[in-house]
């Protein structure tokens, strides 16, 4: 009977689960009854990074065609995240904006020491490499800045915190602007160059897709259905799509630059900005938010590539993650998938592709990132316990329902529209609990 209902399911219903568009991964997990306290208070001691490997294939793709990014504009990418104080946000914002004080503060305590070492950042003492002292304290304040951006971010200070966590702002106040104009014009040089091939018989399928995905993306949200945003997220993805070969532009992608553009665009808007006018601003302000929504939403797709390449082997990979770990934290569940036929790739490839971003309100997905952005491979490996956690969420309901059909239509459509901060801030605390849990100890989740 089940069977039959299955069938009958996916004749009705063009719009499959997990035929979407393509966006986002992560890797492994389970459960534990200890004492959320004392769980968070050993996970800085027992937290452990795993850095994922990548296909050879795109490592030496990687090297020919990867965006040329400085080694020096990088930040220090080591720091321990800490989850005890998510859920107080007004913690959250207080301490936020203090790192980011202090940070610029910085360039004033240091003064003139700064300016001297700039040019003898690492100096060798016999035959050692050592870190000169305004390199160590920058490398601290990093790692602060991540620390308390873990528990969201204030909004008047979020721009530049997440231009300083994907890498593209270096930490060093000193070189900041000047690498700002260098990437905005090396962007638009990049149009110049190349936007026009957009008609071009090689590149039309691309542009066609790009132009067709593009009124979809948030359709319910008046700022992406203005033309000038259009335009701007057109320009984005056909030169990511021409300069990363190896996937090219896939469905899902354009959902990827809507956070980084609203973020940036919050830095010169003070009203709601869904319903803002974006040619009120002047084309300089515009060109600039479009080159900055450009250079983060690459740094954040160099991480996670594999899940565009053909057959997109690294969301494959992902959602069986999720099953095995599903299958250890909470069997019950697990089962009753399996009672009614569900397939999680049949809901979880969207969750991976699109980063849950069709699952929640874009505020949430702003602070979600937050979080993963300060989270080591946030959006490749930690994506994965906030899928389980996810999951575990609506137990209940899941439970309840008794028939195929009934689970796929709950899981594709499950009720987040009024989720805030504290929604998030409580998944994101359950997904550290299960990261804590299984991270260092990944034969719990294998058969």
């Amino acid at each position: 009977m089940a069977s039959e209902n299955r069938r009958q399911f996916w004749k009705r219903n063009s719009k499959v689960p997990g035929s979407i568009q393509q966006v986002y991964g992560a890797q492994h997990p389970p459960f534990d009854s200890r004492p959320h306290k004392n769980l968070l208070k050993e996970g800085s001691k027992m937290y452990a990074q795993s850095k994922s490997k990548r296909a050879s294939s795109f490592h030496e793709f990687a090297k020919s065609t990867s965006d040329a990014w400085d080694i020096g504009d990088d930040e220090e990418e080591e720091f321990m995240s800490v989850a005890s104080q998510g859920l107080n946000s007004k913690v959250a914002m207080a301490t936020a904006a203090q790192v980011i004080q202090n940070h610029n503060k910085l360039k004033d305590q240091t003064g003139e020491k700064m300016h001297q070492s700039e040019s003898i950042d690492e100096s060798k003492t016999n035959g050692k490499v050592v870190k000169s002292n305004s390199e160590v304290q920058l490398s601290k304040s990093s790692e602060e800045l991540r620390k308390y951006s873990w528990s969201g971010v204030p909004r008047d200070v979020r721009s530049v915190t997440w231009r300083l966590l994907s890498g593209y702002l270096p930490v060093n106040m000193e070189r900041r602007e000047i690498t700002l104009q260098r990437k905005r014009e090396e962007y638009f040089g990049f149009i110049e160059q190349y936007y026009d091939s957009r008609n071009e018989e090689h590149h039309q399928d691309t542009y066609r897709q790009i132009h067709i995905d593009i009124p979809r993306t948030n359709p319910l949200i008046p700022l992406f259905q203005q033309p000038a945003v259009q335009e701007i997220f057109e320009r984005i993805l056909f030169i990511w799509a021409i300069r990363h070969p190896a996937s090219g532009y896939v469905q899902g992608i354009n959902d990827l630059v809507t956070p980084f553009f609203v973020v940036f665009l919050s830095e010169h808007v003070e009203e709601d900005v869904e319903n803002f006018d974006v040619t009120n601003l002047s084309e300089t302000v515009q060109r600039n938010i479009e080159a900055d929504s450009f250079w983060c939403m690459s740094k954040l797709l160099d991480g996670i590539q594999d899940n565009y390449t053909f057959a997109q082997p690294g969301i494959q990979k992902k959602v069986k993650a999720l099953e095995e770990l599903i299958s250890r934290i909470d069997e019950q569940i697990h089962v009753h998938f399996r009672k009614y036929e569900v397939e999680y790739l049949q809901f979880a490839f969207r969750w991976m592709n699109n980063l849950l971003m069709r699952e929640l309100p874009l505020r949430c997905t702003i602070r979600l990132w937050d979080t993963y952005q300060s989270e080591p491979e946030g959006f490749s490996h930690f994506h994965l316990y906030v899928c389980a956690a996810f999951l575990i969420k609506w137990r209940k309901e899941i439970l309840d329902e008794d028939d195929f059909q009934g689970l796929l239509m709950l899981l594709q459509n499950l009720p987040t529209i009024h989720w805030g901060n504290e929604e998030v801030g409580l998944l994101l605390a359950e997904a550290y609990r299960l990261k804590y849990m299984f991270a260092d100890a990944p034969n719990h989740y294998r058969r």
